[in-house]
């Protein structure tokens, strides 16, 4: 484990703060689109989750989950969590700094939260719309359709989610055994790569709070 993190898990115990969404913010979400009048949950129902994360240089940063106020601690517990186990995550923003746009977001290979959109081709709220979904390094950990096609080129080698995960890229997805997964699934939270039809790698989710 880098020597830097390991003296940051003796000095830290559990990282990240949570905030109320500032206005400048809120206009901010508005502007680009991640946040719209109709969405199924108010901007008062939402918190910023700052967290702590390895990223793939293994330099501590900090990133920035808007998610549902009520599972914003599980949150901050959950990515407390993958810090000190050593899981790497490319990046952590808004999703507004991308437009609100998923593809553009999985470019960059940008871990997030909410994003106040439906469910692809269908008129039905997407987790991400209630904050209580998160996708992580989604390059990585792509969206398998039921062709077997994913959204972004650069997924490609990830389809089949091979055992000899000698890079750090490799390293970063996530399958049925790893740490990640049960880290979610400690905090209630269930993972798309269990999908029966589809799989989705990148995305956990909290079940919902409204009908």
């Amino acid at each position: 484990m880098h020597i830097l993190l390991i003296i940051y898990i003796i000095t830290t115990s559990v990282s990240g703060e949570i905030f109320d969404i500032p206005k400048t913010t809120i206009q901010n979400m508005k502007k680009q689109g991640s946040y719209k009048t109709n969405c199924p949950v108010s901007y008062k129902d939402l918190k910023i989750v700052v967290v702590d994360y390895l990223d793939f240089d293994n330099n501590i940063k900090k990133g920035s989950l808007i998610v549902h106020k009520k599972i914003s601690k599980k949150v901050q517990m959950i990515f407390d969590e993958l810090l000190k186990i050593g899981y790497n995550i490319e990046r952590i923003e808004p999703i507004y700094n991308y437009q609100a746009d998923d593809y553009i977001s999985i470019k960059h290979n940008n871990s997030s939260a909410f994003n106040c959109r439906k469910i692809a081709t269908t008129n039905k709220w997407s987790n991400h719309a209630y904050g209580l979904a998160i996708d992580i390094n989604p390059l990585q950990n792509p969206f398998v359709s039921k062709d077997g096609k994913v959204t972004h080129k650069g997924s490609v080698n990830y389809i089949q989610r091979h055992k000899n995960k000698k890079t750090l890229h490799d390293k970063a997805m996530i399958d049925k055994d790893s740490h990640v997964v049960k880290i979610f699934q400690k905090y209630g939270f269930k993972w798309g790569g269990n999908w029966k039809s589809v799989k989705d790698y990148q995305h956990f989710e909290h079940p919902k709070f409204y009908k």
